[in-house]
């Protein structure tokens, strides 16, 4: 026998929530600058996930003592899996047609996001959740939310019923507490600064958390027994502290950055925390906050939410490799791409999700047949059958194909590779030779050697007719030096240890600006900070002032810092970086500019395709702004 499900009422305020999460959500992978910390409406979706599916299996397990799992999964699989293998075959139809470089994996991909376990697979391969870039990065990375909240749909019906069948519900409470304890423990633990924390990012151990107070929200307030009559004192209590929870909210949606250790070290947990109340609250039928939420604009939003999320990364990405200088109008583009986005989901919804929800798929097909002109069937099906052939053609040819080589995969990636390894091994000698000989001070007889060593033993020729004068040369071959930069730096590390031997290269791929604080204050604390820092940073996400003010904090006033321009046009904050760098110029007197965006925007032949790494060409002249604006400034 069935059992019949107490029907829950539909909280109309959590589609203002969902229009938050996802707003936030898009304007952070539009533009960082806008919503530092958006990617935390993640958070509000798993937090509603967790809340709304543990509230209905424990409706149901009260008034009858029975979970119907087969009606249960069916509804799941209809709600999510029609527009989610829409979108996967129609980005596979793309890729095929119009960008083929991202063949590669493309049949692993799209099997792992069916079966609910692509985060894993973006963990086994190492995909980086921070690096993109134009014309090889995946249109699927942000798929990794749905295969948690799949996990999470599939399997924990199951487990809490079982749970329920065996032991108490106030032991499942406080087990539901120990396993949110023990997630965001996990999380801070595998933190580790200077390292990309993509496997912390997709982890469904380390953010189980967000689900979990969810689960322990719906024990504690369930639907059923919210009254909709309570005292005014009560109510008022509700209303502050969920005006005082969504004011923290989006301060941290504003300002928590990605690459922020407080991120990973509680502060991902703690806006789960403060969700996990607001979502309480709302869901009371007295709120302030219910009504509040509730409107016209964020009902329709809440019912997009599911499109919006699934397409959001494909339409970026796919316009922005079109569109090769993104940084030129950032604000136009990014409004294209939010009407791309809204139209494509909008189409999903009415065309696909909606006739599901309401129990009737005809209804897809039966409005291109009941009105004339026929022929509108026909072309639906049409375009159905060829973007359905293109992706499976595209899938199985990514499993037979060797993929075409793109910039990530061919010599660019080898010698990153080969860099990182030779600037280990160089930074450990002149870090041995700052701990045991720190920099000396420079007297005449070093001036003299200078000059004599550029008569009679001149070096790196190649940058004396560059520019660069034989004696600066000499002098920059016993300049003690610390550079901090990604990938670009990375890349084109090999002339700056020709130009500079002694110069510590601490770069990394994927790095964001935050992490020049943590590997400075790592520096001052051994006491091997040279006088001459060089940092650059700001091409994989925006730079703040106060993060300039820190590093020179950090520094102090008798070291000079270098702070290079970023040249990444693919990027809306290329633009905003470099105004932030010029004004903090002005204002500090031992920060100076190494304007390389200025020169390389007028060389469009020195980058690969991504038009941000430098080739064999790009990678000397790169260093060799770099040195000249460092020996034109430093006297000796």
């Amino acid at each position: 026998m069935k059992a019949i499900v107490h029907k829950r009422r539909y909280i109309t305020g959590f589609d203002g929530l969902r229009t938050l999460g996802v707003v936030g959500v898009i304007l952070y992978h539009l533009n960082p600058n806008i919503f530092a910390g958006g990617y935390l409406g993640v958070l509000i979706f798993l937090g509603l996930t967790g809340y709304l599916i543990t509230d209905q299996i424990l409706r149901a397990w009260h008034h009858t003592g029975h979970f119907d799992l087969g009606n249960y999964y069916r509804k799941r699989v209809k709600r999510l899996y029609p527009a989610l293998c829409t979108m996967l075959w129609g980005t596979c139809a793309y890729i095929v047609c119009f960008q083929r470089n991202l063949l590669q994996h493309l049949g692993a991909i799209v099997c792992s996001n069916l079966a609910n376990v692509f985060n894993f697979w973006e963990i086994n391969h190492g995909q980086s959740y921070f690096e993109r870039f134009a014309n090889n990065e995946s249109p699927f990375n942000h798929l990794w939310t749905l295969s948690l909240q799949g996990q999470f749909y599939f399997l924990s019906p199951i487990i809490l019923l079982l749970l329920l069948h065996l032991v108490s519900e106030r032991f499942i409470k406080y087990l539901l507490l120990l396993l949110t304890l023990l997630s965001a423990a996990l999380m801070a633990a595998l933190y580790k600064p200077h390292v990309d924390p993509s496997r912390i990012y997709y982890g469904s151990d380390t953010r189980l958390f967000s689900l979990t107070w969810g689960m322990l929200l719906a024990f504690i307030w369930p639907t059923n027994r919210l009254r909709a009559h309570i005292d005014r004192s009560v109510r008022y209590f509700l209303d502050i502290c969920g005006g005082g929870c969504l004011i923290c909210i989006l301060i941290l949606m504003l300002n928590l950055s990605a690459e922020s250790p407080a991120a990973y070290q509680g502060g991902m947990f703690f806006f789960s925390f403060l969700t996990t109340v607001l979502i309480a609250v709302v869901a009371h039928p007295s709120s302030l906050w219910n009504k509040l939420l509730t409107n016209p604009v964020f009902n329709w939003i809440g019912q997009l939410s599911y499109g919006l999320y699934l397409y959001q990364f494909p339409i970026m990405i796919f316009f922005e490799s079109k569109v090769k200088n993104i940084a030129a109008h950032p604000y136009f583009y990014a409004l294209c791409e939010i009407v791309l986005i809204l139209i494509v989901s909008a189409a999903s919804y009415y065309f696909i999700e909606r006739p599901l929800i309401v129990n009737n798929w005809g209804i897809l097909w039966w409005r291109f047949w009941r009105y004339p002109p026929k022929y509108r069937g026909l072309l639906t099906i049409g375009v159905v059958s060829f973007l359905g052939a293109m992706g499976t053609g595209g899938i199985i040819q990514s499993l037979y194909m060797k993929p075409p080589i793109n910039v990530t995969q061919g010599h660019l990636e080898k010698n990153i590779q080969h860099n990182r390894q030779l600037n280990s091994k160089n930074n450990q000698k002149v870090i041995s030779k700052l701990k045991t000989a720190p920099q000396p001070s420079v007297s005449k007889a070093q001036i003299k050697k200078w000059h004599l060593r550029a008569q009679r033993h001149p070096i790196n020729q190649e940058y004396q007719k560059m520019g660069i004068s034989q004696y600066n040369l000499q002098r920059a071959q016993d300049l003690s030096v610390l550079a901090i930069g990604d990938s670009v730096m990375v890349n084109g590390a090999d002339g700056l240890r020709q130009i500079f031997p002694n110069m510590i290269i601490n770069a990394e791929v994927s790095r964001q600006p935050q992490a020049a604080i943590d590997i400075l204050q790592d520096y001052r604390h051994k006491q091997i900070l040279p006088a001459v820092i060089v940092i650059g940073l700001g091409t994989n996400g925006p730079v703040n002032t106060a993060q300039i003010q820190e590093v020179l904090h950090l520094v102090g006033p008798k070291r000079q810092v270098f702070w290079i321009t970023v040249h990444v046009p693919t990027r809306s904050w290329e633009q905003a970086v470099n105004n932030t760098l010029k004004k903090q110029i002005q204002q500090n007197s031992n920060l100076y500019l190494i304007d390389w965006q200025k020169v390389a925007q007028q060389h469009p032949n020195w980058f690969y395709a991504d038009q941000v790494h430098t080739n064999a060409q790009g990678s000397k002249n790169y260093s060799f702004v770099i040195a000249q604006k460092i020996l034109q400034t430093i006297k000796y």
